[in-house]
């Protein structure tokens, strides 16, 4: 069975950086498109990038662009979210999970045989 193992949370002032890693169980990464979700505390859910695997075709949320980079490491099977500029409003559990994929894009719609899996924190604080 599918599954994907977060890391690479911790803690940063605002304007640092950390790097995500979600490596997945299998001999491949075993997805059309995967995204990153992200928790914070009281808040919902909410999509944050997401990656074509066949197009490379990436998405980010608005509040991320041009901060965060989705890649990944095919022979690693291992996909990355490097954030850079971190602001206090990114504090949350951040999650990787098989997303939806349609017309070489991909949705902040999870995969409904995938179940959430343990997330890595990240908190922006000084």
């Amino acid at each position: 069975q599918l599954q994907f193992v977060e890391s690479g949370g911790g803690l940063v002032p605002p304007g640092g950086s950390l790097r995500l890693s979600c490596a997945a169980s299998g001999s491949t990464l075993g997805a059309s498109a995967i995204g990153w979700f992200r928790q914070a505390p009281g808040k919902d859910r909410e999509g944050v990038s997401c990656l074509n695997i066949r197009t490379s075709l990436v998405n980010y949320v608005h509040s991320v662009k041009g901060r965060f980079t989705f890649s990944v490491d095919n022979a690693k099977n291992t996909v990355y979210l490097q954030m850079d500029n971190l602001e206090p409003e990114d504090t949350a559990v951040y999650y990787c999970v098989p997303v939806v994929a349609s017309d070489g894009f991909c949705q902040y719609r999870k995969l409904r045989s995938y179940n959430w899996g343990q997330g890595t924190q990240v908190t922006v604080s000084s």
